[in-house]
């Protein structure tokens, strides 16, 4: 699995303490972490918590990423601009149970952490333990076990109304605000990670009109 990291602009200081527990955690399961960035405060491409969700929103539904990790200060922004958008099924993940319960009951493909509260003392362990509960297993298995079935049946309702709620991505992205667009998919390692991942052709076509207009 190809697990993409995305950090807004007023938690990038973070980005490479979030990365190395990540890796740690996932390399060894065999999945690969793809780091969008911000990778600092400073970096020129400041990314918002609205663009976590566009730029999370075309690398899952191009198939350039799996999974998509990001978040905000409360996390809650970050997990509202994912959940905007079709493709995306983005939780709120503040601890290892929350993690565990998500996966296992939501079937996600998306988080969002507050990395500025409550991230305090012991904050590298947290994310650890979020991390291994986040994605040892399979997902979608349910919890409690006997809920399994229910809980599977309302993951495919929810992907259904999804689909009728959410217009195609392509449309949103070209309807949107081109700036906001351009600044989303503008980050230094953005072409080079993105086009050599990217399996839908319709999508990569879109992204590389928003770059070059």
């Amino acid at each position: 699995m190809k697990i993409a990291l995305i950090n807004e602009n007023s938690q990038a200081a973070k980005n490479g303490l979030v990365e190395s527990v990540l890796k740690k955690v996932v390399e060894p399961m065999g999945h690969e972490v793809v780091n969008y960035g911000m990778y600092s405060a400073e970096d020129e491409n400041q990314l918002t918590y609205v663009q976590n969700g566009i730029l999370a929103a075309i690398l899952l539904n191009s198939g350039a990423a799996d999974y998509v990790v990001t978040g905000c200060g409360t996390g809650e922004g970050a997990m509202l601009a994912c959940n905007s958008f079709p493709g995306v099924l983005c939780g709120h993940i503040e601890d290892p149970s929350d993690a565990y319960m998500f996966a296992q009951i939501n079937d996600g493909n998306a988080i969002a952490l507050p990395f500025a509260k409550g991230f305090g003392w012991g904050a590298e362990l947290n994310l650890q333990y979020i991390f291994e509960k986040l994605f040892e297993g399979e997902s979608g298995q349910g919890y409690p076990k006997e809920r399994v079935i229910p809980e599977q049946r309302n993951k495919k309702i929810l992907d259904e109304v999804k689909k009728i709620t959410h217009t195609d991505l392509v449309t949103i992205l070209k309807s949107l605000d081109r700036d906001l667009v351009k600044g989303a998919i503008s980050g230094v390692h953005f072409r080079e990670y993105f086009f050599a991942s990217c399996r839908d052709e319709r999508i990569a076509a879109c992204v590389k009109e928003l770059l070059e207009g």
